[in-house]
């Protein structure tokens, strides 16, 4: 039994670690933002962060940091010491090797090949082992790779901007800029914490955009990562129309782009082609390019898109969550309309959200929220 002044404790640090571990949401993919704090009589003794795949995990910068002082204290970890050896070794040995005495748990490992292992070996080892603390908040750290290692799909993020009436832009197609500066900064933080951005061949093809994340455009206020690491760019291009002579080139990061049939070898060496199924009508089958996109270990996917692969995300029930900024003007009913769906005839039938968050970014209405299935 817990008593309420380590409860209290136990509270005050796995805060803390979950606020290193949200250092590293910019940076970390494929792998989890993760975070931890080792405390000793009362005072942290090490703490640590993981900064990227392939480097040292948050419990390995937290021990090195403590040192021999590790011996009996407690780790606070946001997500279950990993059991395995992938690019590094064992953090949960780690811990044992340092005879830690007590570890602190915001949620297991959701990976169904590994779940729990560690938490075995640490009960194993005679380790004191309280888990769930503050697990809805861990969870909400790595949308991403929780959903890739559940659902084998990566977590899909629209972003949509429209004005008050919905549209998107004027008949001629003018859409620079619906919304405010500090929306658009806003955006480069989005973009930031996808492994990929999402968009169709006809919105490449119109705006030529480059799609990467910008340092110059970050938002005052908000800490910028360590470094900046350019999301894979995804093009879905049932019509093979993409070619080289594009601003997306302009940007290193790998290009994919997505098609049903091979199309023409691009000059780019990070341009990859992808050949995904086609649905009953030829086109990208929408599903099994997200499914490809997880074989490449891609979490969590940013869409910037036209209202007719936004529609068809929807209607194929792949997203999980709109980001929608409504600008303060007003286009009429001859502009562009924001989301081709079929035709309704029950209101029923209409797409309804759990909203999380509205609010304001300058002078645009921000809303966050979770399609209702």
């Amino acid at each position: 039994m817990i008593s309420l002044a380590q409860d209290k404790r136990d509270h005050l640090y796995m805060h803390r670690a979950l606020e290193l571990a949200r250092k590293g949401r910019f940076t970390t993919g494929p792998n989890p933002a993760v975070g931890c704090v080792l405390v000793k009589d009362g005072r942290i003794i090490g703490e640590g962060w993981h900064q990227k795949a392939g480097e040292p995990h948050a419990e390995v910068f937290a021990l090195r940091q403590a040192g021999a002082q590790a011996k009996h204290a407690t780790a606070y970890v946001t997500l279950e010491p990993c059991s395995h050896q992938g690019r590094t070794p064992p953090c949960v040995d780690a811990l044992i090797n340092a005879e830690v005495a007590r570890v602190v748990i915001a949620m297991q490992d959701p990976n169904p090949v590994v779940s729990g292992r560690g938490i075995h070996k640490l009960h194993d080892a005679d380790i004191e082992v309280r888990v769930g603390l503050f697990e809805t908040a861990a969870r909400q750290l790595n949308p991403g790779f929780i959903h890739r290692m559940q659902t084998q799909l990566p977590y899909v993020r629209v972003k949509l901007a429209s004005s008050l009436d919905g549209r998107t832009a004027l008949s001629n197609g003018v859409s620079q800029w619906i919304t405010g500066g500090a929306a658009r900064a806003d955006v480069q933080v989005w973009r930031a914490q996808a492994d990929a951005i999402l968009t169709g061949a006809d919105t490449v093809l119109v705006d030529n955009p480059r799609l990467n994340v910008r340092p110059e455009q970050w938002p005052a206020g908000i800490e910028k990562p360590l470094f900046f690491k350019q999301p894979v760019r995804v093009i879905i291009d049932g019509k093979n129309r993409i070619h080289d002579d594009l601003r997306l080139f302009e940007v290193a990061a790998p290009v994919f782009v997505v098609r049903t049939t091979e199309g023409s070898v691009s000059r780019h060496p990070h341009c990859h082609e992808i050949i995904a199924k086609a649905d009953s009508q030829g086109r990208v089958d929408l599903h099994d390019a997200l499914k490809e996109l997880a074989l490449r270990e891609i979490n969590l996917v940013w869409t910037e898109c036209g209202g007719q692969l936004a529609g068809a995300l929807f209607n194929a029930q792949l997203v999980n969550e709109l980001v929608y900024y409504q600008a303060n003007k007003v286009l009429g009913s001859d502009a562009r309309s924001m989301i081709a769906l079929p035709e309704l005839t029950q209101l029923d039938d209409a797409l309804s959200f759990n909203v999380l968050e509205r609010r304001m970014i300058g002078e645009d209405i921000r809303v966050i929220a979770q399609p209702m299935k």
